[in-house]
């Protein structure tokens, strides 16, 4: 099999020639690592190790506004992300992390009931459109790809994620949700709307083969009863749209999972990734697979084990496996990005052993 028939293959739960392996390496990794690998891209490392990989092939929609703005500028390590309705403004404000190569905000829009209205105008004011340009991009892309990797795109994350995450903050997003949940709740209306919208063009015009909702789903972030009342019957809506497309949706969830299986299993999407074992998470791979009988799981590890040897991580990966009904549906991965102490070395003996495991697909 190529690499996109063996992603696709345990995507609808079919048979593969062997289990396939990703690590998810991003522009951290290269940096922390011994030459020649702090040089190479991480296309070569991958090729290095062998990997079946996943590749995001880019954006294909563009807002449109008529009486509000968003607004970014950046100064340096600094990123200001300015909402304007009229006269009113608030900001998210993001620094960069070097040894992560990533923003994190360390300022929320979201601080008062005026900001929530405000936001909820902006949301009620945009349109989302294709953007022809970036769609050919992507479907270039995708061509450049070929069989050599699943092909990915995003769709958004859900309006209680997005709030939680980037919109209030951990903890002002609860404060807030319990002392204005009828402005919060109005805000999520908005914030919905925009998703179906993206969700039905991408569904329609985006040329990957999976569609993510990147929800980073956790009970340590939000309860049980919040993803039952908010997050399962938007995520529902998104999957309907696009599995009615004939197109495929999957989840990134890379937190505290185990209470949440029974609801996740309802919800119609192929794949759950970043599916994290203990003690990072709190999800085995048994535990997905006697709860959610028909969704493919990508992950089985966590952040922890890989800054172990390579026999250890094989150990672990390979008690996980054994008590499995059968190993169809699975995606061995770091769950999380692949911690950069892991080297290229101990990822590829695990690719090694990985390819070689003698897996139950029938």
């Amino acid at each position: 099999m190529t690499p996109k028939e063996r992603w696709l293959a345990a995507i609808h739960m079919q048979p593969v020639d062997r289990l396939p392996f990703w690590p998810k390496l991003n522009g951290s990794y290269p940096r922390a690592q011994a030459a020649p690998f702090r040089d190479m891209t991480l296309e070569a490392i991958h090729a290095w190790i062998g990997s079946d990989q996943h590749v995001g092939v880019g954006q294909c929609l563009k807002e449109a506004r008529r009486h509000t703005a968003v607004e970014t500028r950046q100064d340096g390590d600094r990123q200001t992300v300015a909402f304007r309705a009229g006269e009113a403004e608030t900001c998210r404000e993001l620094s960069w992390d070097v040894d992560s190569q990533s923003w994190h905000p360390i300022r929320f829009p979201a601080e008062t009931r005026d900001d929530i209205a405000l936001l909820t105008e902006v949301y009620n004011d945009v349109s989302v459109e294709l953007d022809a340009e970036a769609l050919e991009q992507c479907r270039t892309r995708c061509r450049e790809i070929g069989e050599t990797a699943l092909t990915t795109g995003g769709i958004g994350e859900s309006p209680l994620m997005h709030w939680v995450e980037w919109i209030a903050g951990v903890e002002n997003a609860h404060y807030l949700l319990a002392d204005c949940r009828d402005e919060v709740e109005g805000l999520f209306d908005a914030m919905h709307r925009v998703l179906v919208d993206r969700a039905r063009l991408l569904a329609e015009h985006h040329p990957a083969d999976l569609l993510y909702m990147v929800e980073n789903t956790s009970t340590t972030l939000i309860s049980p009863a919040q993803f039952r009342q908010y997050c399962g019957h938007h995520l529902r809506q998104y999957a309907d749209i696009v599995t009615g497309a004939d197109r495929h949706i999957g989840l990134h969830m890379c937190g505290h999972l185990k209470v949440l299986l029974p609801d996740l299993a309802e919800l119609p999407v192929r794949a759950f990734e970043a599916f994290t074992s203990p003690t990072l998470g709190d999800t085995t791979l048994l535990d997905g697979r006697s709860q959610c009988p028909d969704t493919c799981l990508v992950g089985g590890t966590n952040a922890m084990l890989w800054t172990r040897g390579a026999d250890e991580i094989i150990a672990r990966i390979e008690r996980d496996l054994e008590p499995l009904p059968h190993h169809r549906g699975l995606v061995i991965t770091s769950a999380g990005v692949m911690p950069p102490l892991a080297s290229p070395e101990t990822i590829k003996a695990v690719c090694d052993w990985v390819k070689a495991y003698p897996a139950r697909v029938n």
